[in-house]
């Protein structure tokens, strides 16, 4: 029977000390519904708690198959300018209802995924021991090197097909209503998985990458409108939205946005990504105990000047 490909229950178990923040970031995400948040404390907030819980689920027993080389790297940005420059070139010419209907089709079928691995880790306690691992058979269609595993179905367990269902559901309703809470949703689940899954290989590696969309960000955003017009006509989780006081000419709510790829790729590194934030044990032995009458302090010789 095949492995379902989100179970990892015993990685789940390692993972629970980013529970807090994960409760953290969805209170942070619903406070501008009922109260003022600033906008710059909700950017830098929402930011650092998605680079920290998504550090904790990047920890993984075993080491990362692929990894980014250093050609990747140097890639990396003119590939993004090809993409980039090529969603702006479909918006001018392309009627944008389209462009945007293609896009959300896309990502929509990815957003479920996304949200059912982001979520199965910590729901998998409400269901009964003898469910969670329970996998169900689905026959598949075979696609050369896309779908092509031994027997064409695919497996996945109770939890995953409960948080499936769920995730299908909070998608339609995003893409019927586009509240930025949706939005946002669906972006933090992006940024998680993409911190959870990304690996630099090294520190040399992900200078180079730093460097080039330094560059990169530097000539689309402030010598072109190339990114700023991106933004405004893609309407999907692309970005994280944050609720300003006042509105715009037009009456609407205005926001302040930040790029998913702002979060994700600065925290991307060598693996274990957390590893500073786990504590460690070391191997070297204790010191003895104090010997009795010491006050709590170690016995330590007299020197001849005593």
């Amino acid at each position: 029977m095949a492995t379902s490909v989100t179970s990892h229950a015993s990685l789940y178990a390692s993972n629970k000390p980013a529970l807090t923040a994960h409760l953290l970031l969805i209170g942070l995400s619903l406070a501008p519904l009922v109260i003022t948040v600033p906008t710059n404390f909700n950017i830098i907030a929402t930011a650092a708690l998605a680079v920290y819980a998504g550090s904790w689920r990047s920890v993984k027993p075993a080491p990362p198959t692929e990894s980014m080389t250093k050609k990747d790297a140097m890639r990396f940005p003119l590939v993004g300018s090809c993409v980039l420059f090529g969603l702006f070139l479909l918006f001018k010419f392309v009627p944008k209802w389209l462009v945007n209907a293609l896009l959300s089709l896309y990502l929509g079928g990815i957003a479920v995924f996304v949200l059912t691995s982001a979520t199965v880790p910590y729901v998998l306690d409400f269901f009964p021991e003898g469910m969670r691992h329970l996998e169900v058979a689905f026959p598949r269609f075979k696609i050369p090197h896309i779908l092509d595993n031994s027997d064409g179905s695919m497996h996945p367990t109770v939890p995953e097909l409960v948080c499936a269902a769920v995730s299908l559901g909070f998608c339609v309703w995003y893409y019927a209503k586009k509240h930025w809470f949706a939005n946002n949703t669906l972006g933090l689940a992006f940024c998680l998985e993409g911190i959870e899954h990304l690996s630099l290989g090294s520190v040399q590696v992900g200078v180079i990458l730093l460097v080039g969309l330094f560059f990169y960000d530097i000539f689309w955003v402030f010598c072109t409108p190339v990114m700023v017009s991106v933004a405004k006509n893609f309407d999907g989780p692309i970005k994280l939205l944050f609720p300003r006081a006042g509105t715009m000419a037009d009456g609407k709510r205005a926001f302040a946005m930040l790029g998913l790829g702002d979060i994700v790729i600065p925290a991307g590194g060598p693996e274990p990504h957390a590893g500073a934030c786990r504590p460690r044990r070391s191997n070297r032995p204790r010191a003895p105990p104090p010997p009795a009458g010491s006050g709590g302090r170690a016995a330590t010789p007299l020197s001849p000047s005593a």
